[in-house]
């Protein structure tokens, strides 16, 4: 299955990425703020790298 592009929805799909190390880009609007594997998932916050990013403003994608 291609996941490229394919949203991350919910906390499991966080989770599970960040697990497999998946590489992940990052959205606000249509503005692509980031990407980069997940290092850490909280309930208010998903770090890539140095940064976090909120989850109720951003969208997730899978980049590969």
């Amino acid at each position: 299955m291609d996941s490229y592009m394919k949203p991350l929805t919910s906390a499991i799909h966080l989770h599970t990425a960040m697990i497999d190390r998946l590489p992940i880009i990052v959205f606000i609007g249509n503005e692509l703020v980031g990407a980069g594997r997940i290092a850490e998932v909280t309930e208010n916050s998903v770090k890539i790298g140095d940064q976090r990013y909120i989850p109720e403003v951003c969208t997730f994608k899978y980049a590969s």
